[in-house]
């Protein structure tokens, strides 16, 4: 509000004082009345999760992590070391950061244009009057008049914009919830940026055990055609079964490149989550092994408590909020504007008498504004805030839904990830019995070359398709956490 400055003391004052303290009373009164709808968050009906019973059925190696920290209870510090890297490096998390403090700019402005707003200003100046001028051809005929003149002025001001229908209270407001809705999608990044870190680096280790297993099969194709040539000099063997073992062995090569290519991707991708240059970590995750194990996952079956703790919904839900005061903002433009100002300050021409009563000036106002015909603008502009309110409903809704479809989603996916794993690992003690059989047959004479090649490529296959999914299952449960809103 604008506050008179000090006056000389002289009669009449204390009526313009007290004249003004009741306007700023007046003022403070009707600016706690706000109009528009006020903020009430919409019910939620909590749903039972269908599938977290299928998450007590397994055999975890290892117990539940913290969630905010939920990468340490893969036991693996290789991962826990990037996963660190990329929380302090990430450019999107920088970003994120970067939008979180734009958001809080934007609150303390909003925040402040209810306050008043004072200045102080000031200026010297020394001119010369033109004879010829009409103020010059004057002056010139009075005795003691001089061309050369110093003007010095010195002003304190003050304004305040009366809130008298709650614009700047909603707009204040709407501005607040927009920050925490920033502050929850800077989170949401976290949660993010942590998750995909964890994916890229399983995906590697995924491929680094495919292509171990590859490079073996190599070699095994290779042994099994000097075996074949051996034979062939024994009169043992043909030419035609020299041909398939050395199309074996050009089959497992071709298995290398695509393998490759995907350690590669994932490697670039991981450094990239880091901030990093492609290639500056790779010599890093070159050395050891997966040492991860999958953590045991407790969920609750409540929904709600899921719906507290996703970024994603938490930061639906406060645009919903910022949407709503918009309304009511919008709607302030109905009711008028008013404005307290004031002025205070001393102008001379000379510094003689400057800071006197002589050369004190002073001035006090009133605006008013009001929009009495705009042709419908008004309600429009309202209109199109409910309208974004309708639409931020909405999208909190569907946030609501997402949320609870990826966590059924993930346990899913996590539970029969681990079911095929161990069908797999069967899978695959038997497939090795069935080829060391083959081998022995025809090394006995009992079995063709093309009984061994089909048996080796049906263990290749199976050993690969373990690898992928043993990569999957921790990937799964990297999905679990993440759909949990893990990692903040």
């Amino acid at each position: 509000m604008n506050t008179p400055l000090l006056l000389p003391k002289r009669a009449g004052r204390r009526p313009v004082l007290t004249s003004l303290g009741a306007a700023m009373a007046a003022a403070l009164v009707l600016s706690a009345c706000a109009v528009g709808p006020d903020y009430q968050r919409p019910q939620y009906q909590d749903t039972p999760l269908h599938n977290v019973a299928l998450l007590q059925q397994r055999q975890a190696q290892a117990p539940m992590p913290a969630l905010d920290h939920w990468w340490d209870g893969f036991g693996d510090p290789v991962l826990s070391e990037i996963i660190g890297r990329v929380l302090a490096q990430n450019l999107d998390l920088s970003a994120a950061l970067a939008r979180v403090e734009q958001a809080r700019a934007a609150a303390q402005i909003a925040g402040a244009r209810r306050l008043p707003e004072g200045e102080l200003s000031g200026q010297a100046a020394r001119a010369k009057q033109s004879l010829q001028s009409p103020l010059g051809e004057i002056g010139r005929t009075f005795p003691g008049y001089q061309r050369t003149q110093n003007l010095l002025e010195l002003d304190a001001g003050a304004s305040w914009e009366l809130d008298l229908a709650g614009a700047l209270k909603r707009g204040a407001q709407a501005a607040d919830a927009e920050l925490q809705a920033a502050e929850a999608q800077q989170a949401g990044v976290r949660v993010s940026v942590a998750a995909e870190a964890a994916d890229a680096y399983f995906r590697i280790r995924g491929a680094q055990a495919r292509i171990a297993l590859a490079e073996h099969q190599v070699k095994a194709s290779s042994s099994l055609g000097d075996i074949v040539r051996l034979r062939l000099k024994d009169g043992l063997a043909s030419v035609a079964e020299i041909a398939q073992a050395d199309a074996r062995l050009a089959q497992s090569r071709a298995t290398l490149p695509p393998l490759r290519i995907e350690l590669e991707r994932q490697t670039n991708r991981l450094d990239v989550l880091m901030g990093a240059a492609p290639g500056t970590y790779a010599r890093q995750l070159a050395q050891g092994a997966d040492a991860s194990r999958v953590p045991a996952i407790s969920v609750s079956q409540s929904s709600v408590e899921l719906m507290r703790r996703r970024p994603d919904v938490i930061a639906a839900e406060r645009r919903l909020a910022a949407s709503n005061e918009r309304i009511g903002q919008a709607m302030a433009a109905w009711y008028p504007d008013l404005s307290l100002s004031a002025l205070v300050g001393f102008q001379s021409l000379g510094a003689a008498g400057f800071l006197t009563a002589n050369s004190l000036q002073a001035q006090g106002g009133l605006g008013l504004r009001w929009r009495l015909f705009d042709f419908g603008r008004i309600d429009a502009e309202i209109a199109r805030a409910k309208g974004a309110n309708a639409e931020a409903l909405a999208q909190y809704r569907k946030s609501m839904l997402g949320a609870a479809e990826d966590v059924e989603n993930a346990i899913m996916a996590l539970v029969q990830l681990e079911q095929q794993s161990r069908d797999l690992a069967e899978q695959v003690d038997a497939q090795q019995r069935a080829r060391s059989n083959a081998e022995e047959a025809y090394k006995g004479g009992v079995l063709s070359l093309s009984e061994v090649l089909t048996e080796d490529r049906l263990l290749l296959s199976a050993q690969d398709e373990m690898a992928q999914v043993h990569a999957d299952n921790a990937r799964a449960a990297v999905s679990v956490f993440r759909a949990l809103g893990g990692g903040w």
